[in-house]
Order: C-alpha cells, then sequence, then structure tokens
C-alpha cells in the first residue's frame, strides 16, 4: 500500500516573527540600556556609530557562516540590508574597534540573565529531590599571543587563554550563570563567589577534591553532588543499606564517612556513594541522605554532568565561537557573552540546541538563501524527529 506524504507544518505569522534574532536582541537590549546607563561617551556629537548598532552587528558575526573578522563585519555594514535589520549606518573599522573599551560586559549579562530565566521557565523542571540542579564546569578558550591580559603558565610552557565559568541548568539544558575571567583564574574561587544558600549542583573531582569547599557548601545551605578523586582520605562512619534500583544503576556501596586526615578532617560526615562504571568506581559525595536522594539518584545525576561538556562543544564547533573578533578583556567577554545570548534565542526559538544541520539551515535563512517557509517546515521536521526519540 502506498504511503500517504507527511502533512506539511502549518505556518503561522507569529512564528515566522518569532525568527527576528537580532532584532529581538535589540529589544531586550534597549530595555537593558534603561536600567544601566552607558558610558556618556555614546552621546558625543561627533559619535555616529551607537551601542545598539555595536553589539547587533557583533551578534551577526556569532550567527552567519560568513563574516568571522571585525574588518569583514564592518564591510557587511555597507550593504543596505544589513543597515536595514542590523546596523542603522556603515560603520568605520576605527570606530568599531574602539567601542569595545566603552560597552560594560554588564549590560549583556543582564540580558543573558534575562533570557536564561525564561528559557528555564519554558524548558526546566524540579529533579531530584525536587531541585534544580545546576552543573557548574569551566571551559578554556585559546587566545592569541599578543593577548598579554590572558598569559598564564601551564605544566607544558606559558600559554594564552580565557576562561568561561559556567553553571548549566540540568533541567533545561541551558545556560544559566556565567563569568569570563583569564585562564590563570580557579574556577573554584568563581564559583563560591557566584553560588547562593538553596541551590544544588553536580561538579567534577576538579571541585570535590577541596574539602573546605565542601564543608563552605553545607553550611551555605547548597545540596551537591561531587565526585572525589581516587585518592581522597575518608573514613567511614556509617555504612548505608542499597536497594535494587541502587545496585542496577551501578551502585557498589553507600556510607556516611569523614573526609580528610588528622589535622584536616571536616566537622560535619557526607555521604559517599561508590559506582562503577564501565571504566573504573567512581566516588561520589553527597551532603544529601538517603531519604532525599537514593544512591541511584546521585549516580544519574553525576551522569548527566556530561551536558555541560557537550554545551561547550556546541558552543565551540557548532555555532563557532572560535575566532576573536576583539582582544581586549572587555571584547572577549562581549564575544562571550553574546555567543552565550544567541544559544539561548536559538533554544528560545526552536525548543532546544540546534545541531550542525538544523544550524545550518538558520544560517541560509539568515543569508537569505532559505525562505521563512523552508526553514520553518525544516525546524518542523526536527521537532518531530527529537519527539519519535523520546517516545522509543
Amino acid at each position: 500500500m502506498a504511503k500517504h506524504p507527511a502533512p506539511q507544518p502549518q505556518l503561522k505569522a507569529q512564528d515566522l516573527h518569532r525568527w527576528r534574532l537580532i532584532e529581538d536582541f535589540k529589544a531586550r537590549l534597549a530595555l537593558a540600556i534603561e536600567a544601566l546607563p552607558l558610558d556618556p561617551t555614546w552621546s558625543h556629537p561627533s559619535r555616529r556609530l551607537q551601542c545598539l548598532d555595536y553589539l547587533s552587528l557583533f551578534l551577526l558575526g556569532l550567527l552567519n557562516p560568513v563574516v568571522r573578522t571585525m574588518r569583514g563585519l564592518c564591510g557587511a555594514s555597507q550593504l543596505e540590508r544589513v543597515q536595514q535589520e542590523v546596523s542603522s549606518r556603515p560603520v568605520s573599522l576605527g570606530s568599531f574597534s574602539e567601542a569595545q573599551s566603552l560597552v560594560d560586559p554588564a549590560l549583556l549579562e543582564q540580558v543573558f540573565s534575562q533570557l536564561a530565566g525564561e528559557v528555564a521557565a519554558k524548558d526546566g523542571s524540579p529533579g531530584a529531590a525536587g531541585q534544580v540542579w545546576l552543573i557548574q564546569d569551566g571551559s578554556l578558550f585559546d587566545a592569541l599571543p599578543r593577548m598579554y591580559w590572558a598569559l598564564w603558565r601551564r605544566r607544558g610552557g606559558p600559554q594564552n587563554q580565557v576562561r568561561l565559568h559556567l553553571s548549566l541548568e540540568m533541567g533545561s539544558d541551558s545556560p544559566r550563570r556565567a563569568r569570563i575571567t583569564p585562564g590563570r583564574n580557579c574556577e573554584r574561587a568563581a564559583w563560591r563567589t557566584a553560588m547562593q544558600p538553596g541551590e544544588a549542583y553536580v561538579g567534577d573531582r576538579y571541585y570535590g577534591e577541596d574539602y573546605r569547599l565542601l564543608g563552605q557548601l553545607e553550611e551555605g545551605g547548597v545540596a551537591f553532588v561531587m565526585r572525589l578523586r581516587e585518592a581522597a582520605v575518608l573514613t567511614r562512619k556509617e555504612p548505608l543499606d542499597l536497594s535494587e534500583v541502587d545496585r542496577q544503576a551501578g551502585v557498589l556501596d553507600q556510607a556516611w564517612v569523614w573526609l580528610g586526615g588528622k589535622g584536616h578532617r571536616l566537622e560535619q560526615p557526607l555521604r559517599v556513594v561508590w559506582v562503577q562504571t564501565p571504566k573504573e568506581v567512581l566516588r561520589l559525595v553527597t551532603n544529601l541522605g538517603p531519604e532525599e536522594l537514593s544512591a541511584g539518584e546521585v549516580a544519574l545525576l553525576y551522569h548527566r554532568r556530561w551536558q555541560v561538556e557537550l554545551f561547550f562543544r556546541w558552543l565551540k564547533c557548532i555555532l563557532g565561537c572560535r575566532h576573536w573578533l576583539a582582544e581586549s578583556p572587555r571584547g572577549v567577554a562581549i564575544e562571550l557573552y553574546l555567543a552565550l545570548i544567541a544559544a539561548l534565542l536559538l533554544q528560545l526559538y526552536t525548543g532546544q540546541r540546534p545541531n550542525r544541520r538544523m544550524m545550518e539551515l538558520i544560517q541560509f535563512y539568515l543569508m537569505g538563501v532559505a525562505s521563512l517557509e523552508e526553514l520553518w517546515a525544516g525546524l518542523e521536521r526536527e521537532r518531530q524527529r527529537v519527539a519519535r526519540q523520546k517516545t522509543r
């Protein structure tokens, strides 16, 4: 029997309007500017480039597959369509370069925080123990040799790198909080200043090796699941039973323990769960009891920590945040915040982070090669594919 063709998705005017990404960004940025006044230099009579145009043109550089340099963006600003939709007038290379010193990254941080809240409210949901779990991690971006402010020494010699500190919400799989620093800055120190009482975090062994930090989390009312190093010093205080569900999740054992050796022991006991993986046995530590968070849930939470690694890979490889359009500390912060804003806008419109094929279709549309109808049909097919995968 012949197969009937799949029904074409119905195109709606409001859905098409939503795809004005840069227009949406400019509206959000205008509201942020009202709350956080700009540098007075922007209002000087001789200045032709305005903050809205500068940041919108910068965002265009991240979303399109063609222009990857500051000079290329200035050339694009000469185009009529770019002037209509992105930058209101042509931009010179000197004006674009100077503008990075006048923009406070806090302006973009405000737009990012607002978008992060919208995406979390739309796609997120409480997880284990009724908590909204955040995955904490950092990623390094290579800097140019002439970016001396990013220089630091690592094993193997000096490096020029920038570090993105990120809290990724597990439920919505979206960035929730971010900070940009030189690569030499400590991830734990940056996180310590950002965390809030009542939050819940999952982290790798880099965070779990600092016992004093774990004690501060417990005292501050922050729930956590962290991995311990194999050489962690611990003393069993009280063994805990396992259920059959826990064992099926790969849990070998769990117990209340004292962390630290003589003279460095934490005052409060913590719970350690031993989990078998195909490669090794993991030691996972948490400050939640088995009545709040089962051993199997501890194992699952840590397994989902890989979501943040996949996000970093997407940011660098699919969005293509690999080339610096500005080289100052402010310019780099502007570029990375705009990359995170682009990620959130795309997720807000599509319901997920676009994969490589969908990102290509979105870029074809932004280039004028694909029509709005083709863009919407492609997005709808992707939504249906993801829905089928979830029901298997």
